[in-house]
Parts: C-alpha cells; structure tokens; sequence
C-alpha cells in the first residue's frame, strides 16, 4: 500500500510499505477513505526527529471502511464505517474506567515515561504505523474505532478523530460559566474549533494569531480578533475589553513552537545535528518550547480565572512564574485528550440534521495523498490560507 513515511527532519515522502495484517485476536483493518494533517505531525517533522526512524508510517486522525475483523471482534464487521481515535486505548483499564483514556494503562509506554501509545507518533509513544496510508491496523475492535453511520461526507465525522475532542476538552477544562469570555491563543486547526464550539455554547470569544488568514476566519463566524504581535499590548487590550479584570479562561492552543522564539529555534537546530542518540536526552532535558504563549495566558487571565492548555508541550519547560499563578489562585489544566470520554457526546451533535460547528467545510484543502511532501511545507510555512488539509488515499 502507499503511505505518507518520516524520512529525516523536514522530509516526508509517500511509499510503498506492506499492507497491514490482524496480529491480534480483537484488532481490524480499516481502508482509510480520508485523513488529517496536524499540527502535531510538524513536531515530528522538526523538533521531535530525534525520536523518529527513516520509513515510520506518520498520521493520526483516520475515517475509512472495515475491511477485515479479528476472531474475537463482535461488534464490527466487513462494511462497517469507523472513525478512529489518535491515542490507542483498550477501554477496559482502570485509566479507561475514569475516562483517562490517554493515559491508557494497557498502552502506556512505561519505558519511555508517556502514556497512551499513539497512531504515527514515534518512539515516545509506541511507534505504532500510522494513518496516513491506505489501509490502518486498529487494535481493540470492539472499544476504540467509533462507528458511525454512511451517507453523509467524511468531513462531517473524520474530525471525531482528534480534532473535535481536543477542542471539546479543551473547552470542558477551561470551566466556562454562562456569559464567560474566554481568550484562544493560536486560531489554527484545534484552536479554530475552540473558538467555534465556545461560540455554540455562547460565550464571548476573544482571539490572537499572527496569521491574517486565520484571523479573518475565526472573525467571520463572530470571534473578537485583538491584532496585535507584542503580548504587553495584547494584554492591554484584553484587560480594556473586560472591565480591566482579564477574561476568566485562556485556551492555549498553541503550545510547542521553535518559530518565533530565538532560544527554542537555536535548541531545535542544535537537536537536529546531534546523532539520535545524544539528541534525545537534550530533549527531554533542556525541550525545544516556545513558552510566550503560555506566559500571555498567565498575564491575560483574570485572578481566579483557568488557564485551559491543549497545545503539545515536549521537554521540560522553562521557569514558571509561580508566585504569580499562586498569587492570582489561577487553575491550570492540560493534557492529550481523552477521545473516547467525548466521543458519545460528540457524536449525538453530529448525527444532528444541522451542521452546528461547521464540520463539513472545516477542512481548507483536500489533496490526494500523493501530495503530501508538498502539503507538509505548505502548511508548516502557513502557505494558501491552509489551516486544515485532509488526503484522500
């Protein structure tokens, strides 16, 4: 089959690689009809190489077609339609049990101290092939793919992949009242659906991001944009916009970012021409992080108010301005999301005649999956207004 593979910082390139096959009783394979380019697969493409092998297959966030069911699996067969989460989780576990499915015991990766094995997420976390290819391997056929009904596009159900449970955590931890206002930091893809889920529920939403593009979309389905690119004068105007108070939760949806900061950019290339070997405990001891946003959220935050991170952080950060985050009693909440604690919830929306988060023109680009070298560039220089891009195998 062809897939999208890791061939060295900066490269991917479409293979062919072997087909995948049922290694476990309770795994099925899936054809995969569309799948997501994220974020996240930009730190592997930069900062987190160190932890890659040439020929990885790459790519989290799948919708496709059974095509084959292990003997155990009794709640799919040939034919079914499945979205499958990022994070593997087998549903069973005492982490499952309380909706912590990220940090899935059966999965976690002990030896490398993460939780939950991802799909097409490195050595962290599992090395599992991932879901940028034609056909994908799922383990635990009967508690982790997510079974929705043909007929309506892929778009409509492709995001409960990652997409939409990030966001929808992220809001859940931002722990919005009624009439809250509440600042997104970055208005790319996990962040735009903050913003638009923010404002099913009807809050205030307040956006910052460079990008102009980004800014215009999160505006154009009412988001107040703060055009500014020096965080004093952001929190500024945040504070003229909330009685001076400071809005009661801050979403950063930004989190590890080498462009923008000198330190972390000279860290990442400094990373990137060590051997592997001597590379990866620079990274977990020293991080690449751009932590700006993180400090704005801090500074933009009214006292008492939540501070809500669903941006990827990797390496330990630098100094947190700790008598400051006491002092303001703010609450800081964070972590891979739990797909299947929203996935339900989520669904029910969906399934929904309306298309209330506007998930079927969500994606910006829809290219072929032999396109993906040239996507990958595109949507790490943040080229042709593209904030979202599916393949299409």
């Amino acid at each position: 089959m062809r897939a999208v593979t890791w061939q060295g910082k900066g490269k991917v390139s479409v293979e062919e690689v072997p087909d995948p096959r049922i290694e476990q009783p309770d795994d099925i394979v899936i054809e995969v009809t569309s799948t997501g380019l994220c974020g996240s697969d930009l730190h592997l493409y930069g900062p987190l190489a160190p932890f890659m092998s040439a020929g990885d297959v790459v790519g989290h966030e799948a919708i496709g077609v059974v095509k084959e069911t292990g003997s155990d699996v009794t709640s799919l067969r040939a034919g079914d339609r499945v979205v499958v989460p990022f994070n593997i989780s087998c549903g069973r576990c005492w982490m499952c049990d309380r909706g912590l499915q990220s940090q899935c015991e059966t999965t976690q990766n002990v030896e490398q101290g993460t939780g939950a094995s991802l799909f097409g997420y490195s050595r962290l976390y599992g090395q599992v092939p991932g879901a940028q290819a034609e056909y994908l391997r799922v383990p635990f056929g009967d508690t982790l793919p997510i079974k929705v009904p043909h007929g309506p596009p892929d778009e409509r159900f492709v995001f409960l992949s990652d997409v939409l449970p990030t966001a929808w955590q992220a809001i859940a931890y931002a722990d919005l009242l009624p009439g809250d206002t509440v600042l997104v930091l970055g208005a790319g893809p996990i962040g735009d659906m903050c913003i638009r889920i923010a404002l099913m529920r009807g809050h205030r939403v307040l956006v910052v991001d460079p990008v102009l593009e980004r800014m215009q979309r999160a505006a154009s389905y009412g988001a107040e944009v703060i055009a500014s690119d020096d965080d004093n004068t952001t929190v500024a105007m945040v504070r003229e916009l909330t009685h001076g108070r400071g809005v009661d939760a801050v979403i950063d949806a930004v989190g590890m970012e080498a462009h923008g900061s000198p330190l972390a950019e000279s860290m990442a290339k400094v990373s990137g021409l060590l051997p592997d070997r001597m590379a990866r405990p620079l990274m977990r001891s020293a991080g690449v992080d751009r932590l700006a946003a993180l400090h704005l959220a801090l500074d933009a935050v009214r006292r008492g108010g939540t501070v809500s991170v669903i941006g990827v952080y990797g390496g330990p950060m630098d100094p947190m301005p700790l008598m400051e985050m006491f002092d303001k009693q703010i609450q800081l909440r964070m972590g891979q999301a739990n797909v299947r604690h929203w996935s339900d919830e989520i669904l029910r929306l969906l399934l929904e005649d309306t298309d209330h988060l506007g998930v079927e023109s969500f994606a910006t680009h829809r290219v072929p999956l032999v396109d993906a070298p040239a996507t990958y560039r595109d949507f790490r220089d943040k080229r042709d207004g593209m904030v979202k891009a599916l393949f299409l195998p």
